[in-house]
């Protein structure tokens, strides 16, 4: 005989064999434990996760000799001829190669007859979505009410393409993606059934690589074998044949990080490099290990049997703010990566950023003074001393900086800006060294008056969004440092709009500039003669001022 794929092989035959869909198994076994299965049924979901078995279950529980059930008898000739696919009631149809309307048409014609053995016809439509419109239109009729003896179940992986006219027909079963631990568990238990050995690590790269699909997971596993010749299924030619040799390095270069292991690190990104590997994947697997090392940090519930004792070991050696950032430059160079002079260098340089950047605790970076841009060596010479670069905003350098004595806090004197004592607010504003919204609120605000340390301002009612406790301490310290003086500022609501505010100077500024500019124009000779000559008009709007 020719050889018989696993994924055939051990093709579940009952219910109770199908793995991680235990929310569909429980309602088809109650449907057809009562004869009570609805004319149509939709199965959704990936790749791989029991569509097409769950159909040739349902087709077995419904034309089992021993009576309409859950539980089929398996050894009569209607169950055999279903799992061998040549039940002639079970019409398993192609979609993608049956799109038409004229297709659809000869399966509503059949359907009228009585099945040739069985109780019931079952029609399954596999990747349904494919259908053309006119075909669904077609369908829907006997969709709605089909034959007593017909049972329509169509599969698809794209839901979202079938109309909701067709939705609202059928009985809809959502498949899950299974686990790597659902995956891995039925792969050892095929192993151990064809008396293969096998190391745990191995499996489980299988069972990780299948991506939640049992019937990829089975392919691999046909391909693992056929690698080893037969022997001992383990971890590192398995990784070598599904091209993950590197998650363990992966994990060795996180270690390396949280050590500070320069020597470690390099000789990784080494060993990475002699590999020859996809820098895109790896840069994909950095990042999810990130993910999964930052869940076990923050959720310690969540560990379970799939997490690797390399990543549950970091834990404690890296701090959380750290895991964050390492991620988000994993993310970034994953993006950037194309970009990159090569991708070797782009996955290096994302490494050696986690290397180089912590997460800045606030603390200010001042870059060096020019008088301590040079030093005097114990010889009597001059040398260059190392200049400090100001870090970004959003990282600091690693590499802790010396330990320097707290500077004092300044005084509001200290920062004093001498302007003449009957200077106006709009000057007073602009001398002030505020900026973003707390200027804003300063610019729509008149001065009102000052009775010894206590001022007050008026604030145009249009601008009253602006009016907040953080940004009124805000103006209180510039204005206490321009003055010299520590003073208490209180800003109300103007009774009228029109005042004096920065804001509103502005503006008039701008608008007689404009006037001006717009004056200008209709007294020039050339535009007067225009309009005397042709009629001519100054179109609305189309006059600038030079410094707008």
């Amino acid at each position: 005989m020719s050889y018989l794929a696993l994924a055939r092989k051990w093709r579940p035959r009952r219910f109770e064999d199908v793995m991680g869909q235990g929310h569909v198994v429980k309602a088809l076994s109650h449907a057809l434990d009562h004869d009570k299965l609805h004319p149509a049924i939709l199965l959704t979901g990936t790749r791989g996760v029991g569509k097409t078995t769950l159909a040739r279950i349902i087709a077995k529980g419904l034309n089992c000799e021993t009576g309409v059930s859950a539980n089929p008898c398996g050894v009569c000739s209607a169950c055999k001829e279903v799992d061998e696919g040549r039940f002639v009631d079970m019409l398993e149809i192609d979609a993608a190669s049956n799109t038409g309307v004229d297709n659809v048409r000869d399966l509503i014609d059949n359907a009228q007859y009585s099945p040739a053995r069985g109780r019931y016809k079952v029609y399954l439509i596999d990747e349904v979505h494919m259908l053309s419109k006119g075909a669904f239109n077609a369908l829907l009729k006997t969709l709605e009410e089909p034959p007593p003896h017909v049972k329509f179940i169509l599969a698809t992986t794209d839901p979202q393409k079938l109309p909701v006219t067709v939705l609202s027909r059928c009985l809809q079963f959502n498949l899950k993606r299974l686990t790597v631990a659902t995956i891995r568990e039925q792969l050892g238990l095929v192993l151990q059934n064809e008396s293969l050995s096998f190391e745990q690590g191995a499996i489980t790269e299988l069972a990780r690589a299948a991506d939640g699909s049992m019937r990829d997971g089975l392919s691999l596993l046909d391909q693992a074998i056929a690698f080893s010749g037969g022997a001992e299924l383990k971890r590192a030619p398995i990784e070598e044949m599904l091209g993950t040799v590197g998650r363990q390095t992966l994990l060795e270069i996180l270690g390396a990080l949280a050590k500070g292991d320069t020597d470690t690190l390099l000789a990784c990104i080494q060993r990475l490099d002699a590999q020859a590997p996809d820098y895109a994947a790896l840069l994909n697997d950095l990042a999810a290990a990130i993910q999964r090392l930052s869940v076990l940090q923050l959720l310690p519930n969540a560990q379970n049997e799939d997490d690797e004792e390399a990543l549950i070991v970091l834990k404690p050696l890296i701090a959380p703010e750290d895991v964050q950032l390492y991620y988000q430059i994993a993310v970034l160079g994953r993006r950037d990566l194309p970009y990159a002079p090569d991708p070797r260098l782009g996955f290096e340089m994302t490494v050696l950023r986690m290397l180089a950047f912590k997460p800045d605790d606030g603390t200010p970076v001042r870059a060096a003074s020019p008088a301590a841009s040079r030093t005097t060596s114990s010889a009597g010479g001059v040398s260059a001393a190392p200049a400090v670069a100001e870090a970004p905003a959003v990282f600091a350098a690693a590499k802790p900086a010396p330990t320097r004595a707290p500077e004092p806090t300044l005084a509001p004197v200290a920062a004093r800006v001498d302007l003449p004592a009957d200077a106006s607010w709009d000057a007073r504003v602009d001398a002030m060294t505020l900026d973003g919204l707390p200027k804003q609120l300063a610019r729509n605000c008149a001065w009102a008056g000052r009775d010894g340390d206590a001022v007050r301002l008026s604030l145009d009612p249009r601008a009253k969004h602006l009016l907040h406790d953080d940004r009124r301490a805000a103006i209180e310290r510039a204005l206490s440092a321009q003055l010299g003086v520590t003073i208490r500022l209180t800003i109300e609501l103007a009774m009228e709009e029109a005042l004096a505010s920065p804001a509103q100077l502005d503006q008039q500024r701008v608008s007689d500039r404009q006037r001006a500019a717009e004056a200008a124009i209709e007294a020039d000779p050339a535009v007067r003669a225009f309009k005397d000559m042709f009629g001519a008009s100054v179109k609305p709007g189309s006059v600038r001022s030079l410094d707008s």
